[in-house]
């Protein structure tokens, strides 16, 4: 849908083949376009040909995409998520979510943010750019919206909230009345119960932890997260821990091949935390070791 209202956007101003800024690391979806869209050969072996029109730069470096500006007149937008999930925990630097909508403001370009992993109270605000006094043209959202239901949305704003005509767009379950009652009611009580707030204060609480328990294991490179989206990096792959967790109880993910993604629940606590820090800290300890054995 919002790569949709790029193309319309950008035949609206004249250009024929139009482009949109993606970045590495990112990750966007299965459809055709939006694993094209995102980044790497595991996400996109077997669907080529893929989808044209993505300028991909380096997460983070907002003068890679100026440079582009320069060479390239037939972008029309940027797509970016404000916390990379499944590129591995990635934070971007202060700022830059602000400097890519002043970029967009110069270049007449839609800035577009996908939170469907970081929306919904995960990273400690509602939506993760929220992190900056800044608003996207266009937002997507899933995941959380439902808090398990399938629900997801594209949020629009000034004159991207115009360009879908009757007919441009559609889909078989779109308004579905069940699905939109559970949005709302999720939305009500994220709000009504300090959830949000929970993530926040619950997010520190568990970085926290996870540094001062996991910093000092050789083989830990880097602990990151904001809210409850929190990353441990390894110097190893390590997909097998998450086989190895589900033995001690504990759901966890592995991302860019090194990182171990935690997602808990907003509704966890300091005990959860506790129980699970030290679950992690085994399952960590035992794998760097046997790592540096090889």
């Amino acid at each position: 849908c919002a790569l949709k209202l790029a193309r319309l956007y950008g035949h609206q101003q004249g250009i024929e083949r139009p482009a949109v800024v993606v970045m590495e690391g990112a990750f966007h979806g299965r459809t055709l376009a939006t694993i094209s869209a995102s980044a790497g050969y595991k996400i996109q072996a077997g669907f080529e040909p893929l989808v044209e029109g993505f300028v991909r730069v380096p997460y983070g470096n907002v003068e890679a995409i100026e440079k582009i500006a320069q060479e390239n007149s037939s972008i029309v937008a940027i797509l970016v998520e404000p916390v990379q999930g499944e590129g591995g925990i990635i934070l971007p630097p202060a700022g830059y979510l602000s400097a890519l909508r002043k970029l967009c403001d110069e270049k007449n370009w839609l800035l577009i943010f996908d939170e469907i992993q970081t929306g919904n109270g995960r990273t400690g605000n509602y939506f993760a750019f929220q992190s900056e006094t800044i608003f996207p043209d266009i937002l997507t959202t899933a995941k959380g919206l439902g808090n398990g239901f399938p629900i997801g949305a594209c949020l629009a704003k000034g004159i991207a909230a115009t360009l879908f005509k009757p007919g441009n767009h559609g889909t078989t379950f779109g308004g579905n009345p069940l699905a939109c009652r559970v949005g709302r009611a999720v939305i009500e009580t994220l709000f009504e119960d300090n959830v949000i707030s929970n993530a926040r204060l619950m997010g520190d609480y568990f970085l926290a932890g996870l540094k001062r328990e996991l910093s000092s294991i050789p083989g830990v490179v880097q602990i990151r997260g904001r809210g409850l989206m929190l990353g441990i990096e390894l110097n190893h792959p390590c997909a097998h821990l998450m086989k190895d967790a589900l033995a001690e109880q504990l759901l966890i993910n592995v991302t860019a091949e090194k990182v171990i993604r935690l997602l808990p629940p907003l509704i966890i606590q300091p005990d959860h935390i506790d129980a699970a820090i030290l679950k992690i800290k085994k399952l960590v300890a035992h794998s760097c070791a046997h790592h540096s054995e090889k």
